[in-house]
């Protein structure tokens, strides 16, 4: 992987790369339990709705944690790397124990809640090491962070398949295992002197380049105030939060569903290692999404790449239902599908982290995320109920998340026609 390439400087380089693995790892804790679904759903003895709601658990946690974070300024006032470390461990461990213990749903979803919390720790930490570090060129950063948040939610899938002979715990067992790896890369970038400390001010070099934000005159009327306030009272802050909303309705039930779905596109869908590979590839075919829009938008501008990829995951979502029963084609409209679905992801954090104060560009990343997966617990329940009681046609319950969120994005957009001072935008 050729990611620290493009950064100036091979420490930065290195500490990229490092945190792009490490984000990998570790949010593979995300959708374990669905790497797991038989030998999970058997264990315990729940429904395909009862097992919607353990996958919800996750996201409820996570906007737990993230909702705690933004409002308590904890992502700005503690070093990124540290808090990263910190809920890598945590999850792991909370991951890990509750396989050893009896058979009990409400336990196994606390378990799962607590995991999300973790979550809000790692992910959103990641993007502000990215931020702090990639500067000018964060958003094709971000895809790559972005990427291997596709490819750690895809993990769980690879994990079922190389390991189909082996007992469900196994999967939760190296998932927990990865995320430990993921708190070791950060450990050792820390450790090596690359990270620096949330408390930090910036160096005043006049030869590093500004973050593009930071050439931006704060308004008076929000110079001071609370921090959420301060944020949201930027129109180009709440555009880019508001698309990603719209996003996140769409993404996450797609991929809590993509093992039915091919189950559907396929009349025989064989082993069910064959079953867990495919599944596999279609959540990490967004992974190719990714860094494609990060490298498309050095060039068009984040706005661009995420409209685009808004509306053709839309489309897709509209048309995939109409396709004609062929198991090829399907999967192959599923891996389009997967690809677009993701694309747009980063560079929504590339354009929130642009338009929040510099300051507050840890609490302004948790803050979009919890509102989005806030948004994903709803669509996630709905889909899981819907699908199984009346098949393939229920992902036009996703449909609406596109569409408004292309609306709520259009002052990104038509902003384009004023002069430009930013490369990227």
């Amino acid at each position: 992987m050729a990611v620290g390439k493009s950064w100036a400087g091979r420490g930065t380089g290195a500490a990229v790369l490092a945190i792009v693995v490490a984000q990998w790892f570790g949010t593979s804790l995300w959708f374990s339990p669905s790497g797991a679904v038989d030998g999970l759903s058997a264990w315990l003895g729940s429904t395909p709705a009862q097992f919607g709601w353990l996958i919800a658990a996750t996201q409820i946690g996570f906007i737990a944690g993230t909702l705690l974070s933004a409002a308590t300024g904890i992502a700005d006032r503690f070093p990124p790397e540290r808090i990263f470390i910190v809920s890598s461990l945590v999850g792991a461990a909370l991951n890990f124990v509750w396989t050893l213990g009896p058979s009990d749903l409400v336990l196994v979803w606390i378990s799962r809640f607590a995991v999300g919390m973790s979550l809000a720790g790692i992910y959103p930490m990641g993007m502000k090491m990215i931020v702090k570090r990639a500067q000018a060129k964060s958003a094709q950063a971000l895809a790559w962070l972005v990427a291997m948040l596709t490819l750690g939610t895809a993990m769980p899938q690879f994990l079922s398949a190389v390991g189909a002979a082996l007992p469900w715990q196994s999967i939760m067992w190296g998932s927990s295992a990865l995320a430990v790896l993921g708190a070791g890369l950060i450990a050792a970038i820390s450790h090596r002197g690359t990270a620096t400390s949330g408390r930090e001010k910036k160096p005043a070099d006049a030869t590093a380049p500004p973050r593009p934000e930071s050439t931006r005159p704060a308004s008076p009327a929000v110079a001071e105030g609370p921090a959420l306030r301060r944020l949201f009272s930027d129109r180009m802050f709440r555009a880019a939060v508001f698309g990603y909303v719209g996003h996140m309705w769409e993404l996450y039930a797609f991929w809590a569903v993509v093992p039915t779905l091919v189950i559907a596109a396929l009349s025989h869908p064989g082993s069910p290692t064959a079953l867990a590979t495919t599944s596999f590839l279609v959540i990490a075919s967004g992974v190719l999404g990714c860094v494609a829009g990060g490298i498309i938008s050095r060039r068009t501008g984040s706005a661009k790449v995420a409209a685009t990829a808004l509306a053709g995951s839309g489309l897709m979502c509209l048309i995939y239902p109409l396709l004609p029963e062929v198991g090829p084609l399907l999967i192959a409209a599923l891996a389009l599908w997967g690809l677009l679905v993701i694309a747009d992801s980063p560079q929504f954090s590339e354009l929130a982290a642009r338009h929040a104060p510099a300051e507050l560009t840890g609490t302004g990343l948790t803050a979009m995320n919890s509102f989005g997966f806030a948004v994903s617990v709803i669509s996630i329940v709905i889909l899981q109920s819907l699908i199984a009681t009346i098949g393939v046609s229920a992902v036009w319950l996703l449909l609406p998340g596109p569409v408004l969120g292309l609306i709520a994005m259009r002052p990104l957009l038509i902003r384009r026609r004023a002069p430009r001072t930013d490369p990227d935008e």
